[in-house]
């Protein structure tokens, strides 16, 4: 009976680590109203996805710490931010004059019913995840300045 229980635990243990190992296949908005599905994101190469709130003062650091450098980035390895905001209906609408006023050049994605932060299964923001091929290859909890140069060495390895 212990072995049977312990054989279920590591199957389930397998099926959910391996589930969130794949970006699931979800419909997000973008701030002007089209719908972009989420496995057409990484066709053309790895990218990075920032889950970010306007709340959240740690996600508008970060993604602050990546505008500095994201030219940069995009120079040296072609790689391209999605940053999707999991803001709700009530507090969506701060998105895109917060976007603006901080002059972010990054591809902004709404996710107000929480689909893919729930999928991911992400309980807190920001979540960093790099993507190659729908495969999440990197996936980062918080922020600490200085993470964003951590993040720039794991793109290097998967843009080469």
């Amino acid at each position: 009976m212990k072995k049977a229980c312990l054989l279920i635990v590591f199957i389930l243990s397998f099926i959910t680590i391996n589930a969130q190992s794949i970006l699931p296949s979800l419909s997000l908005k973008t701030m002007d109203g089209k719908t972009i599905n989420t496995k057409e994101l990484s066709k053309d190469g790895p990218i990075v996805i920032s889950l970010w709130a306007t709340w959240c003062v740690p996600c508008k650091n970060e993604l602050d710490a990546i505008s500095d450098v994201y030219d940069e980035w995009i120079d040296e390895t072609g790689i391209k931010l999605y940053a999707v905001s999991v803001d709700d209906s009530r507090t969506v609408k701060r998105v895109k004059p917060l976007v603006n006023g901080k002059g972010w050049e990054y591809d902004v994605l709404l996710d107000t019913n929480h689909d893919l932060k729930r999928a991911l299964g992400v309980s807190t923001v920001p979540v960093t995840l790099i993507v190659k091929d729908n495969k999440i290859v990197y996936r980062h909890s918080g922020y600490t300045p200085g993470s964003e140069d951590e993040l720039f060495e794991e793109i290097k390895k998967y843009t080469k």
